[in-house]
């Protein structure tokens, strides 16, 4: 799995013009998922985004997790991380992981990741044509691969 994890003051997701989801402050994690993620994935990844310190304390430093400061969690499914970019000029999308695969497993990160941060993990609609709106605060943009565990 493979997640962009942007600091926001505030973000939105529509679909065909419709609001789906906002949040002010908090967390917009894009989330891809690959043929060969499994439940431990999703574990690592749940607990690498709740505990990460990326909010500022009282001096300025990056020393807070979601929890700490009360913010919010929205989620975009986004298969297009999954894009391998070694050979030729367009993106190879071989790696994602199937529809009936990659939303189940997207689901569980965002269930896994609600119950750790003991509040809703507001999600866009898996599939659909979506249309993002942030305000990257810092900017502060974190990419995490749970192949790579670094």
């Amino acid at each position: 799995m493979r997640l962009v994890i942007q600091r926001v003051s505030e973000s939105s997701v529509k679909v065909e013009g419709k609001l789906v989801s906002e949040i002010k402050k908090g967390l917009l994690i894009l989330v891809g998922v690959e043929n060969e993620d499994t439940e431990s994935d999703i574990e690592w990844l749940a607990a690498k985004t709740a505990n990460m310190r990326i909010f500022n304390d009282s001096a300025g430093v990056m020393n807070l997790s979601i929890q700490d400061v009360g913010g919010e969690i929205l989620t975009i499914s986004q298969f297009t991380l999954t894009a391998s970019t070694k050979k030729g000029n367009r993106p190879s999308y071989i790696r994602a992981a199937r529809p009936e695969t990659a939303e189940p497993i997207y689901h569980k990160y965002c269930d896994l990741l609600s119950k750790m941060i003991g509040n809703e993990v507001k999600k866009g609609i898996f599939g659909a044509d979506m249309k993002v709106s942030l305000i990257n605060d810092g900017p502060v943009t974190i990419i995490i691969d749970s192949k790579l565990r670094e």
